[in-house]
């Protein structure tokens, strides 16, 4: 390879490697502002791939024109620029964040990472077109698979080797430098490139210009991919963690896809490609139609992931099969590529929670998906209409199906950036009476049983037995209670107070409130002071005075766990702040997917505090869930009483678990691959 060639490969390997390396960087950044919120990462998605659209359009803008010294000098500034923004200090901007989540995400990544990620976006159609004029020959495309490798390689360093090891901190610090070497090799390239004079018109007179329809599907194809991506990251990040891993894994999938239809378009076979996408399509096409069925987490994941693979290839393949014949439209084809990529995820992410009350992103994605592969494969026969015809039908019934699921027995929908909650309302045998039921997602988040004597009952993971039962049962006895509570959900542990006790609510979702007092009779029973703090509860607490907190419940989750920014030493610290000096600090850590008690029992080791975990059992005839409950505190008196030291043991440790803070953490270790 020439000196010239090995510095082109170097700089594109180099500007794809920070481009992907920094998504996650900067989506991890922002998940504490809101809430610790698993639509952070798909929103963050939606401002990648329109950067990512407009760096291809700067490309296209530069290499339309003369490449003179005024130009070189242009990009050279803007190179500087972006330079000099990464040595402003970040400052993340939370005002307002809660109440405007899309702008606030779109607002601190323009700020922090937007000028960067351009020109990094812009870097590979620059260089092929610099390098193929220096040599004078076409397109040099290992200039492709270099780029690649450097994307995939970043996917899938950062959950196992970054995120891991370094602090976020440290990772900014090193992604700096690697953004320093960056440019400054790509001033050298851009100097040292001649003058390009604009492109001379081909004749073209001999290659028919592109259909139409051809061209909508240039668009449309990758738009359904982009669709699969995210429907597919979100469901995987509500239902199991919002967390790097579950972003990456989808999108280093999505990736691979391009990667085999754009460079090895041979090894595509449409015939077994369509077979296996229309068998997944059909298989978890019935596992959404199940939605209160849980399988285990390895499994969900691979389903998924292989579901996007054959969908996203089939998607990237044939609009490769279907690019121009003439040279002239090759740009547009690359620029319409991006836009179907940034409309999928605009779709998804951004305009599905205001067009929907319910999630129905994954079942419009796969009906969307059926319906190309039906357009694509029309003239393949009628075995191929009839077979994507059947499914593109079915699949619409899927939408229908699961529209009548979610209207059964449901009382109320409301979609918004926190989440699509519903009520339901069943009678069960049991008690003859209505139950009402909030879940997020296929997540429940309280339950109260309306049948005579029982509606004060606190039910599901809150019953008397529950940690925070046992907590709030004896933390005071003989005294009036003060209780805070992050998370509010249907309100449950209300029915604990009486009169006299203050119990103090930190709630996110503005959904929520109006939910627990309208639809649900917790708050409104309830004998003791009820008082409320809308926002991050970490934001809320942070600007209050000491609440001198005799029980202080962390209860808010994001998906099926608790958002990370509220398990850190900075998170402990600020709790102890508000507890009373023999205040108990109760974790609700019921989850299928991850082992939190042992992080937390770490977290209170290092605030010199005693942990505790309580199991307790399921109970039908009173509506109580099993649940896992950590209680951490330094009131010995507490854990040595007979009915709570029975029942409240030490966390089993995990070998070489590190303490989570703002900076550091990782959920690879408490994974819990084979649960269910």
């Amino acid at each position: 390879m020439s000196s010239s060639r090995l510095l082109y490969g170097t700089t594109a390997f180099l500007s794809a490697f920070l481009l992907f390396l920094v998504e996650p960087m900067a989506a991890k950044r922002l998940l504490p502002i809101l809430g610790g919120s698993s639509a952070v990462w798909l929103t963050c998605l939606v401002f990648f791939q329109t950067t990512l659209l407009l760096g291809y359009l700067y490309a296209h803008w530069f290499n339309r024109r003369a490449l003179t010294r005024g130009r070189q000098g242009l990009h050279i500034a803007l190179l500087a620029a972006a330079a000099a923004t990464l040595l402003l200090p970040t400052v993340l901007n939370s005002i307002n964040g809660t109440a405007h989540p899309v702008t606030t995400i779109f607002a601190n990544l323009a700020t922090t990472i937007g000028l960067p990620f351009l020109l990094l976006a812009s870097t590979s159609p620059l260089l092929q077109v610099w390098l193929a004029h220096r040599e004078d020959r076409p397109v040099w495309y290992r200039l492709f698979a270099l780029s690649n490798a450097g994307s995939l390689l970043a996917l899938l360093a950062y959950p196992t080797l970054v995120e891991p090891h370094l602090t976020l901190n440290l990772q900014r610090s090193l992604w700096g430098i690697g953004f320093a070497i960056y440019v400054i090799l790509c001033a050298i390239l851009t100097r040292n490139t001649q003058s390009i004079a604009p492109p001379s018109p081909q004749t073209e007179s001999d290659i028919a210009p592109t259909r139409r329809a051809v061209k909508w599907l240039w668009f449309l194809l990758p738009m359904a991919a982009a669709m699969q991506l995210s429907a597919v990251t979100s469901h995987l990040t509500v239902n199991i963690a919002a967390i790097p891993l579950l972003w990456i894994l989808p999108l280093a999938t999505y990736l691979l896809t391009f990667i085999l239809a754009f460079e090895f378009p041979a090894l595509y076979r449409r015939g077994i490609v369509i077979r296996l996408l229309v068998l997944m399509l059909a298989s978890l096409g019935y596992a959404l139609s199940k939605a209160e069925t849980s399988f285990p987490i390895g499994l969900t994941i691979l389903f998924f992931l292989f579901e996007c693979f054959l969908a996203c290839l089939f998607c990237h393949a044939e609009a490769y099969a279907l690019r121009p014949q003439r040279p002239s439209e090759t740009t547009f084809f690359y620029l319409l590529i991006a836009a179907g990529g940034a409309a999928g995820t605009f779709f998804i992410g951004i305009a599905s929670p205001l067009l929907f009350a319910a999630n129905y992103d994954l079942a419009i994605a796969f009906f969307f998906t059926a319906f190309l592969a039906l357009v694509v494969t029309w003239h393949d026969g009628w075995p191929q209409r009839l077979l994507w015809s059947t499914a593109s039908i079915l699949l619409l019934g899927l939408l229908v199906m699961l529209h009548n699921g979610y209207k059964h027995e449901a009382i109320f929908f409301a979609r918004n950036f926190y989440g699509s909650l519903r009520i339901k309302q069943t009678s069960t045998p049991a008690q003859s009476a209505p139950v009402r039921m909030l879940l997020n997602g296929s997540i429940q988040h309280g339950t109260q049983l309306f049948a005579p004597g029982k509606a004060k009952i606190p039910t599901t993971y809150y019953a008397p037995d529950s940690g925070v039962g046992l907590a709030l049962l004896h933390c005071c006895e003989g005294r009036n209670r003060n209780v805070g509570v992050v998370g509010l959900g249907a309100g449950t542990l209300a029915a604990y107070g009486v009169l006299g006790d203050h119990i103090r609510f930190y709630e996110i979702n503005p959904v929520v409130q109006p939910i627990a007092q309208n639809f649900f009779t917790y708050l409104r029973d309830s004998e003791a002071r009820v008082t409320f703090a809308d926002g991050d509860a970490r934001t809320s607490l942070a600007h209050e005075p000491a609440q001198n907190f005799d029980v202080l419940v962390i209860d808010a989750f994001s998906g099926d766990a608790i958002p990370l920014h509220l398990l850190t030493t900075q998170a402990i610290a600020l709790y102890r702040r508000h507890l009373a000096p023999s205040g108990i600090l109760a974790f609700h850590v019921s989850n299928q997917y991850l082992d939190l008690a042992p992080e937390i029992a770490q977290l209170a080791a290092s605030a010199n505090m005693t942990a505790r975990v309580v199991d307790s059992p399921l109970n039908e005839s009173r509506g109580a869930y099993r649940s896992t409950w950590v209680l951490v505190s330094n009131n010995t008196a507490f854990f040595d009483r007979p009915d709570i030291a029975a029942v409240a043991l030490p966390a089993d440790p995990i070998p070489g678990l590190r303490t989570w803070t703002d900076d550091y953490s990782s959920l690879l270790p408490i994974l819990r691959l084979s649960h269910h």
